[in-house]
């Protein structure tokens, strides 16, 4: 038996195919082979066509299954795995009104900050663990008062996850843990916020049916499993966002433990059996993917929009023409560490949320024309990006999350080695790099979901550690050093 998994990145959606009975990922692909459009209409807006999510989905499936040539009947469960805090409306036909506004755009952080005011501190705290914020319901109040016809067209809202899981089943459904991403969740009456659903005007049957994280979802409707080339009635038995996903590929499932991402954006997500929060919301608290209301599992995000954005931003505009991301950190490592100097704060991707939701843009310092080349900036990105990652590492400290380990994927910015030094030097933290990603995740979710795996310690067993980085004490001293300088740039 196999399991198929789904990861909808704002990048590209990937599909992954999973031997059940070993662990092993048989067949990999993503679409497009270019980075997927984001939409600005203007300054601080990001939207993508949720058609495009579909083709590059159905486009993934079709590679997969001609590269693995496994029969799709032996296809025993599909996970699905997406970007977060997204946008999605439906109309009655379960068809997308218009483009999805995704979790970097920032044209809803006015609602967010008005509701956190008028309800309160303590009470979207204590039953929400975060303010409004930026998150998905502040962006359907943004299309409810500038999209008035557009909001009568509305059944269902949605995130990007429960839209293909919809389009593949025809049932409209969501998860606690989805609603709590879009700040739709009162952890103190494990509900739907019903208070704030009140305070934006809107309906709770916008909501979709509650369906739990692991479990039946829905199966394949027979016109989309021919669509797709896989095999009527095919059960979806798990579903969660990007990050609890991520974590949950690491076997990050309990308190303490640690899950790291590097991709368009940079995440460090820890997982607490209280459900704290931060005073000034700069992190975010989720029900993660086994939270129940019997045993509290928060998830605490902590999101950096500017990560690896910067470093493509850096391979097309400074990088020399033609050479790869490997040939960058070649170039990078031949410049000592603090990069002579220069210093980059690469918030440059929409409101930064630990930034108080503040969009300062990225920034570049200490540029001496006479000396500083491409290496030092391709250098300086690398560790501007690492240092963000402290910045937010120091605000789950405070609120009782340690990081000794730290839990990655080998891949994206980690594939750097730059990067991951200077995290492990500036954190103090051991860094573990497993061969895993989102979509393997996804596609090993389901069978947790379908109980094809008693629990998550034998889906789990077969994941293998490929390389540990630790501190260099060598490097220590300077690495600090140039964290410091940075840090007075993010004040500035």
């Amino acid at each position: 038996m196999y399991l198929l998994g789904y990861d909808l990145g704002s990048s590209s959606v990937k599909a992954s195919l999973v031997n059940a009975a070993t662990g092993e990922c048989i067949s990999t692909a993503f679409f497009p082979k270019k980075e997927m459009e984001i939409i600005s209409l203007k300054s601080g807006w990001a939207e993508q066509n949720p058609d495009t999510w579909w083709e590059n989905l159905k486009a993934s499936t079709q590679a997969v299954l001609a590269e693995s040539k496994i029969s799709p009947a032996d296809i025993g469960a599909i996970g699905i795995s997406y970007q977060m805090h997204g946008l999605v409306l439906v109309d009655e036909n379960l068809r997308a009104i218009r483009n999805s506004i995704i979790w970097c755009d920032s044209r809803a952080v006015p609602y967010g900050e008005k509701a956190f005011n008028a309800l309160g501190a303590d009470k979207c705290l204590s039953h929400l663990l975060n303010s409004p914020g930026n998150f998905t319901l502040s962006k359907l109040a943004w299309v409810k008062e500038n999209e008035p016809e557009n909001y009568t067209k509305i059944k269902y809202y949605m995130l990007p996850g429960d839209y293909i899981a919809t389009r593949m089943t025809g049932k409209a459904c969501t998860t606690a843990s989805g609603l709590s991403e879009g700040i739709g969740w009162d952890f103190k009456a494990e509900t739907p916020a019903g208070f704030l659903f009140d305070y934006f005007g809107f309906n709770q049957s916008l909501i979709p049916d509650i369906v739990p994280t692991f479990g039946q979802q829905g199966t394949l409707k027979a016109d989309i499993a021919s669509e797709l080339g896989l095999a009527e009635g095919t059960p979806i038995t798990y579903r969660a966002g990007d990050q609890p996903n991520n974590a949950l590929s690491l076997n990050v499932f309990n308190p303490g433990e640690i899950a790291a991402t590097a991709g368009t954006s940079g995440v460090v997500y820890g997982v607490n059996s209280d459900s704290k929060f931060d005073p000034q919301s700069r992190v975010n608290s989720f029900a993660h993917v086994n939270h129940t209301i019997k045993d509290t599992r928060i998830g605490v995000l902590l999101c950096i929009n500017g990560t690896a954005i910067l470093n493509t931003w850096i391979k097309n505009n400074v990088a020399p023409e033609g050479i790869g991301y490997a040939g960058m950190n070649e170039l990078a490592a031949a410049i000592p560490v603090g990069s002579e100097g220069v210093s980059i704060v690469p918030f440059g991707n929409g409101a930064e949320r630990v930034l108080g939701n503040k969009e300062p843009n990225c920034s570049i310092h200490g540029v001496n024309f006479n000396r500083i080349g491409k290496a030092h900036l391709i250098r300086a990105a690398h560790e501007g990006i690492a240092f963000s990652f402290k910045y937010g590492m120091d605000i789950m400290n405070e609120m009782g999350i340690e990081t000794k380990t730290i839990r990655a994927g080998y891949a994206n910015l980690f594939l750097s080695p730059i990067f991951r030094q200077t995290l492990a030097n500036i954190t103090g933290a051991t860094i573990e790099l497993y061969n895993t990603d989102g979509s393997i995740g996804a596609a090993r979710g389901p069978g947790i979901g379908d109980a094809i795996y008693t629990d998550p310690e034998e889906a789990f067993a077969t994941l293998k550690k490929i390389e540990v980085v630790t501190p260099c004490s060598c490097d220590v001293e300077a690495t600090h050093e140039a964290y410091e300088r940075w840090v007075k740039y993010v004040y500035l």
